[in-house]
């Protein structure tokens, strides 16, 4: 797991949990447009089209292509989802967070009444 650890990314670490949560509706406009809702903030197609790729080459998601639709000019949308490498890379990173976080809180709480 360690080497998952030390190649991704923070943005990378939000796809992830993006892909996870549009489950069957991960596609990269679909990501791209719930990046940008959850952070407020303009995100660019290449700035996560690049992190899925290394992110599939990485082992942790992998991609299938959805039906050809009309509206979509008969293309089909590219499909991603979290493998199981990909999973226990975001429960470390949750672990970890978690850890820091109940650190920072702690002291910021010392300081408070201190």
């Amino acid at each position: 797991m360690e080497a998952y650890m030390k190649s991704i990314t923070r943005k990378e670490e939000l796809i992830l949990l993006s892909i996870l949560n549009l489950r069957e509706k991960a596609y990269l406009i679909a990501i791209l447009d719930h990046l940008s809702r959850v952070t407020g903030k303009k995100i660019s197609m290449t700035s996560v089209h690049l992190p899925l790729s290394r992110l599939e080459k990485q082992g942790l998601i992998s991609s299938q292509f959805g039906e050809a639709t009309a509206v979509r000019g008969g293309r089909r949308k590219k499909i991603y989802s979290l493998t199981k490498p990909g999973l226990e890379a975001l429960y470390e990173y949750k672990k970890i967070s978690d850890e820091l976080w109940e650190s920072y809180l702690k002291l910021a709480a010392q300081e408070q009444s201190g």
